[in-house]
């Protein structure tokens, strides 16, 4: 099956919650080796500003690879994973990341070039923390901008 080139311009909503937490936010740090005592010490955090421990800039990824998965495994993409190859990953933040976040991605899939029997496809990740009370259904208000994170990647046609 080829990529479908009607997949640029399509969204998907938010999906599951993620509920960030702290031993999560350590686990990650330790295995990008990140440092900062900001990381682990929710005193270091509050020093900072912080309400709780901050997450390492790219854990946003844990947030955006679950809103791609949807793009993946939806069966009119044409994408067979086992030929996909990460290109390009890249973050804006509007906040922190931080212990007690509860985080939805919608995903919207921004390009799709083909390049000889293959396809780069962009996508771009919307990620909010929800507010007290608000479900991934809720309305924009409830909702606040966290993360963007813009991905490359490159689906290898038949014989690359």
């Amino acid at each position: 099956m080829t990529i479908n080139p009607d997949l640029q311009g399509r969204s998907y909503p938010a999906a599951e919650v993620y509920d960030v937490g702290r031993e999560k936010i350590r686990e990650f740090a330790r295995a990008v080796k990140a440092t900062h005592p900001a990381h682990f010490d929710v005193e270091a955090a509050a020093a900072l500003g912080h309400s709780d421990v901050v997450a390492p800039p790219t854990f946003a990824i844990i947030v955006a690879q679950r809103a791609d998965a949807q793009l993946i495994e939806d069966p009119d993409s044409g994408i067979d994973f086992s030929r996909v190859v990460h290109a390009d990953q890249r973050f804006i933040h509007h906040r922190p990341i931080v212990a007690g976040d509860r985080l939805v991605a919608e995903l919207h899939v921004d390009g799709v070039r083909a390049m000889g029997g293959g396809a780069m496809i962009t996508t771009r990740s919307e990620i909010f923390a929800l507010t007290a009370g608000a479900d991934a259904g809720a309305g924009n208000d409830s909702r606040e901008a966290v993360a963007t994170a813009t991905s490359s990647i490159l689906v290898r046609g038949e014989g690359q």
